[in-house]
């Protein structure tokens, strides 16, 4: 189980995992994780992945207390989906458009093969707070309308729509802090005295 920093923790699993698995098409620092509203034209990024929502995993809601000893229970963990997009850009020198388009595909098309060959992410791969713990992360490929598209894009002000593909990463957990003491019952209730005259 992860502590606060999870969430920058699957950010930077998820950039190390890019950029290992990227050379000979872009270099490692093409690679961002930023939103693509904050890249200009001068910017050397080729790839751009951008936390885009994060919502709480409505299957691990409602766990129990966790037992930590014979007074102690502690809240359960904080289980999150992160919900991310991933966006490619062409090399500026590039003038002939079709060229310029089909290098944008051949960066996201080998991109999602990385994320589909690591579907599952544990053990070394995992940074951070994730590498301490038994975590296991999934990482799967969600679709999103046109429409739901464009209402992202349109909060990156006069940014041009670029190709795009977004997943979710689940379920990330996030430690909690509160704890209850309680008080364990030793022994049963003595039953009451047989009334006289009666057995």
């Amino acid at each position: 189980m992860s502590d606060y920093t999870a969430i920058a923790d699957v950010g930077e699993t998820l950039i190390e995992l890019l950029r290992g698995n990227m050379q000979g098409l872009i270099p490692a620092d093409s690679i961002a994780l930023v939103s693509p509203g904050e890249i200009e034209g001068k910017d050397n990024i080729r790839l751009s992945l951008f936390l885009y929502q994060v919502s709480e995993n409505i299957n691990l809601r409602n766990l129990e207390m966790e037992n930590m000893g014979p007074s102690k229970l502690k809240a359960p963990p904080l289980a999150l989906d992160l919900c991310y997009m991933l966006t490619s850009y062409p090399s500026p020198g590039i003038q002939d458009r079709t060229e310029r388009t089909g290098e944008e595909h051949s960066i996201l098309g080998r991109a999602m093969q990385v994320l589909h060959d690591n579907a599952v992410l544990a053990g070394s791969v995992l940074r951070g707070s994730l590498s301490a713990h038994n975590t296991e992360l999934r990482v799967v490929v969600t679709s999103l309308n046109l429409d739901d598209l464009t209402k992202i894009w349109s909060t990156f002000g006069d940014k041009s729509f670029r190709p795009s593909a977004c997943y979710q990463v689940t379920p990330v957990r996030i430690e909690s802090s509160r704890e209850k003491t309680v008080r364990r019952v030793t022994g049963g209730r003595k039953p009451p005295a047989p009334e006289k005259g009666k057995k």
